[in-house]
């Protein structure tokens, strides 16, 4: 079975999340997990960090969905960096740009939440 491990880290005020493996209906809940302590520290300002990510399932995106408005609820928001074109093409198939802010690069993400005052 595939792998997923996460590890988060802090920039500033912004939470990062690296995600590395295999994002599916098997491994969604650790990174629900780690949505949920985020939230329950009051840490919503989020970058997700894809370099190490290799593939994602619907079951992986409906985390994201599931979060965002909790989070956005509370002035903050989910924001993608570093993806590979594999995985950005499964993004962009399900309209994920259209909700979602995505950076080539996790400082210019971390600048956006600089911008917005949000931190």
């Amino acid at each position: 079975m595939a792998e997923l491990t996460i590890q988060t880290r802090e920039e500033g005020k912004v939470s990062i999340i690296d995600l590395n493996g295999y994002l599916d209906a098997h491994t969604a809940p650790q990174l629900e997990d780690v949505f949920n302590k985020l939230i329950k520290e009051s840490k919503f300002n989020i970058v997700v960090n894809l370099t190490e990510l290799q593939y994602i399932s619907s079951a992986g995106l409906g985390v994201f969905v599931a979060n965002v408005e909790k989070i956005r609820e509370n002035d903050g928001d989910i924001k993608f960096t570093n993806f590979s074109e594999s995985v950005y093409n499964i993004f962009d198939l399900l309209g994920f740009p259209l909700l979602f802010e995505f950076f080539k690069d996790e400082k210019e993400a971390i600048a956006k939440f600089n911008e917005q005052g949000k931190n």
